[in-house]
């Protein structure tokens, strides 16, 4: 096969095989779920930012997670956007392989950032007397700069491994961007060691952190039985409550992707599971948040009473 070499130059994102008039109609509403995202995202981001009420631990890793959701969301979307109303929907190799890369990247983050949000919230209601020693300033940012760095690390693994191969066809992805395990399939050589290398980052930034949060809820959940006062018990059941669905969305989904056998998931439905991955989690992790917590609430009504022109 003349060594290394990569032999295509562009490939072909299939998408959704739909009417036209139905592809405008996605488009649409594809456009709005990412404007809402980049929009709930950056209102949390910002008013973390800007309130210091809000300049705690938990808000802290709660503002990478909507740095990496606004950047994953960013790095999948406007593609697909732009391939919906554009009858070439062809994408160069390499910014193939790059989207690639930084699809796997930001995905490992949120996983290592959710885990850490469960550890400070399980520090904040287990050992509330040790909780500013144990999640000191320091301590935060090399828990959120190590997150990163291991995530980015991970992914150039993977990155490595993709480029040794040749690729010399077929030159159709059968996605809407460039997602890992389709990528392997336009290889003409043996991908086991991707394959292997791939089920062992899920089960390190997936099953392992999963099992982790869930550890940590359990002993949340006894200390919070525990808790004599209604108001207290009510207010540690709202924070964590919602933590756990945005644990469940995200890692639920995620490991039906990339864990469960895929003769039990064709393509299409495959398809379906990154549309939720894409949009929907993104999405709902500022809503859950703002939603159900008083703190970014009143954050939010101080910013407009603030903004609102005397």
């Amino acid at each position: 096969m003349g060594g290394n070499q990569t032999w295509i130059t562009e490939v072909t994102l299939l998408g959704f095989q739909i009417e036209p008039a139905l592809e405008f109609f996605l488009f649409g509403l594809f456009s709005l779920l990412y404007m809402l995202t980049l929009l709930g995202n950056g209102v949390i981001l910002g008013l973390i930012c800007l309130d210091t009420r809000l300049h705690t631990p938990m808000y802290f890793f709660l503002s990478h997670l909507a740095i990496v959701d606004m950047s994953y969301a960013s790095n999948n979307v406007p593609k697909m956007l732009t391939n919906l109303v554009n009858k070439k929907t062809t994408i160069s190799f390499i910014p193939c392989i790059m989207q690639t890369f930084l699809y796997l990247a930001f995905a490992a983050t949120e996983c290592l950032i959710l885990l850490v949000m469960s550890y400070d919230r399980y520090v904040a209601i287990c050992h509330p007397l040790r909780y500013t020693v144990i999640m000191s300033w320091r301590g935060c940012i090399v828990l959120a700069v190590s997150s990163w760095v291991f995530s980015f690390f991970l992914a150039l693994v993977h990155l490595i491994l993709i480029l040794r191969l040749p690729f010399c066809g077929p030159h159709e992805i059968n996605h809407f961007f460039c997602e890992v395990l389709s990528v392997l399939k336009l290889a003409c050589a043996d991908t086991w060691l991707n394959q292997v290398v791939i089920f062992a980052g899920c089960v390190f930034v997936l099953v392992g952190p999963l099992c982790l949060v869930l550890f940590s809820y359990s002993r949340i959940l006894v200390a919070i039985l525990r808790i004599q006062s209604g108001e207290g018990r009510r207010k540690a059941f709202s924070t964590c409550s919602s933590h756990l669905c945005v644990v469940g969305l995200f890692f639920g989904s995620a490991i039906i992707m990339y864990m469960a056998p895929t003769s039990r998931h064709p393509e299409e439905q495959q398809k379906i599971l990154f549309l939720f991955y894409s949009f929907v989690n993104p999405m709902l992790n500022p809503l859950i948040y703002s939603l159900r917590n008083a703190e970014v609430k009143g954050a939010l009504r101080r910013a407009l009473w603030k903004a609102m022109p005397m």
